[in-house]
């Protein structure tokens, strides 16, 4: 008689404590804040495009690049009165190749986007190409988008902190997962499982690479990305990124400077003060390729007139202000980071002036706007496959062994057959 010999079963191998940890929080994490990286990711991926895909729905506002000088602000002025006489202009943005679209609001009304109307202007003939008038309360869809993203569309002093601070989270949960995914052993199979989509497995095998494999190669994206966006929304970390970067400066508080109210109507009229301001700056940046610019407003003597130029189309991170008095056109300095050019500003000032184009990636022109585009719809799919995962493993359900099968394997001393299914689950 044969005598029976017992196989050992090797026992799993329990995670460590740091493991567990990183699991846990992984996975909580990402339960609690899916949906705010979802909506966050979503808005983002279609904001990225929201110069291009207008400029395919109003291909009328695309005006090829003429040899020539655009118009000054006196000209839109008059444009505005002959079009709309009971208002006045509140600011115009331009950028090379388009349309100047030129903000109207009612006379005396405070506030930039007073009025909703907005005339898009040839810049070299002054033809008014499209009127675009929005009804108190309205948004258009771009802005809708943008309010998501922002702020998920609720109340703003809730949405604002939530929508922060869920970027912070996602933050740790793209660390925690690099350290969940990073294998134990390197080796063909680890390696596949970790670089490679196997596609023809089950839904779940295939879901889960979505997860592990495409967070893995957004990850940096999606860092640079969540990390220049909480600097728009956390004051104590905008603050410390600054500091850390500048090697230990201080952020300047932006502070809007303001005109000597005790010299209004001694020397220029509005408009006469809007051209020679106009004039002093594009005599300094004659090739720019945009601008922005707001319109002193008559009923607030303190007002001053602001300029911003864009030397680089499609790209803000070089862009130089200049603020004036409105009454004796004395220029007046500010101290925040944003008033030194950026050849003149250090790394932390020059990495601050990037923030935005690395934001959306125009930091890397329109190739970088796609790669902006393709990692946040990788992120808004992280919070769905992980749901998945989770799910799967939570809820899946167990096959039953009979006892029959378990004694005869038992006597027999054979390991049991694992299925094809199984076996792509395992690896």
């Amino acid at each position: 008689m044969t005598a029976t010999r017992n196989i050992p079963v090797k026992k799993k191998i329990k995670d460590s404590l740091f493991t567990r940890i990183n699991k846990w929080l992984h996975l909580w994490l990402g339960l609690a804040s899916g949906i705010i990286v979802l909506i966050v990711c979503l808005t983002g991926c279609i904001w990225v495009f929201n110069e291009e895909i207008t400029g395919l729905m109003e291909p009328e506002t695309k005006v090829e690049r003429q040899d020539k000088p655009v118009l000054t602000p006196a000209q839109l002025t008059a444009i505005a009165a002959k079009f709309y006489p009971d208002k006045v202009p509140a600011y115009a943005n331009y950028q090379q190749g388009r349309t100047i679209n030129l903000n109207l609001k009612t006379v005396g009304e405070k506030g930039r986007r007073g009025g909703g109307t907005q005339l898009k202007i040839n810049p070299y003939t002054g033809e008014v190409v499209s009127t675009v008038v929005h009804k108190k309360g309205e948004t258009d869809f771009f802005r809708f988008i943008l309010n998501g993203h922002r702020f998920l569309w609720m109340p703003y002093e809730i949405g604002r902190p939530i929508v922060n601070y869920g970027t912070m989270v996602f933050v740790v949960l793209l660390i925690t997962g690099l350290i969940w995914w990073y294998p134990k052993k390197w080796n063909k199979s680890t390696r596949d499982k970790s670089f490679k989509i196997k596609w023809g497995a089950s839904f779940k095998r295939v879901n889960l690479d979505l997860h592990n494999v495409l967070g893995f190669y957004s990850l940096l994206f999606l860092l640079a990305i969540a990390l220049t966006g909480m600097v728009y929304g956390i004051k104590w970390y905008s603050e410390g990124l600054y500091w850390v970067t500048s090697g230990g400066e201080t952020l300047a508080e932006y502070k809007r400077l303001e005109s000597d109210s005790l010299q209004a109507n001694k020397y220029y009229t509005p408009v006469q003060a809007m051209d020679l301001a106009w004039n002093k700056v594009i005599a300094k940046h004659p090739k720019s390729a945009g601008f922005y610019y707001n319109f002193p407003d008559t009923a607030e003597a303190k007002a001053a007139i602001n300029i911003t130029v864009y030397p680089s189309p499609g790209q803000f991170y070089n862009s130089e202000g200049y603020t004036f008095d409105q009454h004796t056109l004395q220029e007046l300095k500010r101290e925040d980071v944003y008033s030194i050019s950026y050849a003149e500003a250090g790394f932390g000032g020059k990495l601050r002036k990037m923030n935005y184009d690395i934001h959306v990636g125009s930091i890397l022109g329109f190739p970088g706007k796609v790669l902006a585009f393709l990692a946040a719809l990788i992120g808004a799919s992280l919070p769905i496959t992980g749901f998945l995962i989770w799910y799967g493993r939570k809820f899946k359900k167990k096959g039953k062994k009979s006892a029959s099968d378990q004694s005869a394997a038992t006597k027999n001393n054979k390991v049991p057959k694992v299925t094809k299914p199984q076996l792509e689950e395992i690896i």
